[in-house]
């Protein structure tokens, strides 16, 4: 067990930005669950849509990544959708692994920490201190060797899986913490007395880029760019400084303040080392995913490919992207070879995968589930 440098009052500042109010309730009773392993979409977790479905997102992106790329493969033939069949010790292994896999790329490869709930209060409920029932209570443990904690973590894994509980804030808790106090605070790039949370419906971006790259940041571009003008020096912007696995699509709708190009994410996000990208989209997360490596590495596999889009709400779509009418003007069958812009742009989800995609025709495999209407 660790003892930090820092307190559990201080924590709950850094995320929520009080400690003497309560956190938003969701945090203290959302687990992290799968639905049934004998039911539709076993690979899939379930969450309300609540604030911690932006970081679950990122959780299920890795599940999916695991369950398609990084078990050894029984028979190289085998399909995705048998691929994507766990049974339930191989749903409890990869949320253990993929778990264990996000804290030690938070923590660089080097240690992670992960929090526990004991039974005591360790801080008095007072004017300063609002008692959550779950901060106060908090045991910290570090790990420098990524075996031990995968074991630690398969071993305590039903503090993550209790529902109602408090699954969701431990996993929180601890990315905040493997990544430090002081550094977080620095990766937010705000004025002092910024928190992580925000007021988003789905779960903060600052959240989903901690659990992606190991780093809060709000910009997505490559690298760093200095921003300044003739009043004021240039100051750096620390945007995503390498390639991940998994990458990020964000569609913000029509709202300017978020098109900036510093919250647009750039290549290293658009082009991740597998193709599975957890995307925002209108706010709303969802994670988008295929099962042939190749599509990132080749330009040809881009032609023309199945996309698959998965969010935590169990709504599942499966659909085809043509790009190939970018190349050679292919006829969209309407007879005039051409695409109507309305046609395009028919659905948020479609803005989103244009994002990457920018001429790509969608073709909808089945009907479009009522919960895609952002």
């Amino acid at each position: 067990m660790f003892n930090p440098f820092f307190t559990q009052q201080e924590l709950r500042q850094t995320v929520f930005g009080s400690a003497a109010s309560p956190p938003r309730g969701e945090w203290t009773r959302t687990g992290i669950n799968y639905g049934a392993a004998s039911g539709e979409y076993p690979y899939g977790l379930r969450t309300p849509r609540n604030a911690t479905r932006g970081m679950q997102s990122v959780l299920q992106a890795f599940i999916i990544k695991y369950f398609i790329f990084d078990c050894k493969p029984r028979d190289k033939s085998v399909v995705m959708e048998e691929l994507l069949k766990p049974t339930e010790a191989e749903q409890a292994q990869a949320l253990y692994l993929a778990i264990s896999d996000i804290l030690w790329n938070i923590g660089e490869k080097t240690k992670a920490l992960i929090v526990l709930p004991g039974e005591n209060s360790l801080i008095p409920h007072s004017h300063a201190y609002f008692q959550d029932n779950v901060t106060e209570k908090l045991f910290f443990f570090e790990f420098t060797k990524l075996d031990e904690m995968q074991i630690f973590m398969k071993r305590y894994l039903p503090y993550f899986t209790e529902n109602p509980g408090p699954g969701a804030l431990l996993l929180l808790y601890s990315a905040v913490v493997t990544r430090g106090m002081e550094n977080l605070r620095n990766d937010l790039d705000a004025p002092k007395g910024a928190h992580l949370m925000g007021p988003y419906e789905e779960g903060s971006l600052n959240i989903v880029t901690l659990m992606l790259t190991g780093r809060a940041t709000p910009y997505l571009h490559n690298g760093v760019v200095y921003v300044g003008d003739e009043d004021h020096y240039a100051l750096p912007q620390f945007g995503i400084l390498g390639r991940g696995s998994i990458g990020l699509l964000v569609w913000e709708g029509e709202n300017e303040a978020m098109r900036s190009a510093s919250r647009q994410p750039g290549s290293r996000l658009k082009t991740p080392a597998t193709p599975v990208w957890v995307s925002c989209c209108c706010g709303h997360y969802g994670v988008l995913f295929n099962s042939n490596r190749e599509l990132l590495r080749n330009y040809h596999a881009e032609k023309r490919f199945e996309l698959h889009y998965y969010t935590c709400a169990g709504c599942y779509i499966s659909m085809t992207v043509d790009n190939r009418q970018q190349e050679d003007g292919a006829d969209d069958g309407d007879g005039d070879g051409e695409r109507k812009q309305s046609d395009m742009v028919s659905t948020p989800l479609e803005r989103l995968i244009h994002t990457k995609w920018m001429e790509a025709k969608l073709t909808y495999h089945g009907p479009l589930p009522a919960s895609l209407n952002f």
